[in-house]
């Protein structure tokens, strides 16, 4: 099914998406992006209906072709600090932020999100597999935040994010066991199962 253009004709809207919400290590980031109200791609989808090269062509045809665009983080530690829930909102809000144009209204993936100023707002759960714009967020977020593991990766080889980017797979796991946790993992996050004791280098 065809993702749909727009949820108001004539309002320039901006999608919203995060990624990373759910890993153990890393920043969370976000993306905000305006499309023209007759972009197409036959390839758009929600991010994690993608390949990674899928991705990565739609992130160029994204980034040249929309309006505007903007992609923002927020570190381990301000998610350490102000929780992932929190910290989601303001990666978002952050993006929205840099954006060099004024959106009239936002569209945001999943069913909550805090109010942008005077700037309206609709949640729309499943969002990245019914708007382009917020698919086309949902793209940027993901493929910026692999990049950005990538490098962390380079740091701190034994955890393998260049493979699980942060999330909680049996590896990356095993290597916390293993090594302990770096300043990229996320403390107030349960890293091991429960009754497994964290050792905290």
């Amino acid at each position: 099914m065809a993702l749909l253009p727009y949820f108001q004709e004539g309002v320039l809207e901006a999608g919203c998406d995060e990624a990373g919400r759910g890993c153990l290590a890393g920043p969370v980031y976000a993306a905000a992006v305006i499309l023209p109200p007759d972009f197409y791609h036959p390839l758009l989808n929600d991010s994690k209906q993608l390949t990674e090269s899928q991705r990565m062509v739609l992130r160029e045809v994204v980034e040249k072709e929309s309006l505007a665009w903007m992609v923002a983080s927020v570190s381990a530690a301000e998610i350490d600090r102000i929780n992932i829930l929190k910290a989601s909102f303001l990666a978002m809000h952050r993006a929205l932020d840099g954006l060099p144009i004024r959106p009239e209204s936002i569209l945001v993936d999943g069913n909550r999100f805090y109010k942008y100023g005077t700037i309206p707002h609709l949640c729309v759960v499943k969002g990245d597999g019914k708007y382009a714009s917020i698919a086309a967020a949902s793209i940027l977020a993901k493929t910026h935040r692999d990049e950005a593991m990538e490098r962390l990766h380079l740091e701190y080889p034994a955890y393998q994010w260049q493979q699980n980017k942060g999330y909680p797979t049996e590896s990356h796991r095993d290597a916390i066991r293993q090594h302990g946790i770096s300043p990229w993992h996320r403390r107030t996050f349960q890293l091991l199962p429960a009754g497994e004791q964290l050792e905290l280098f």
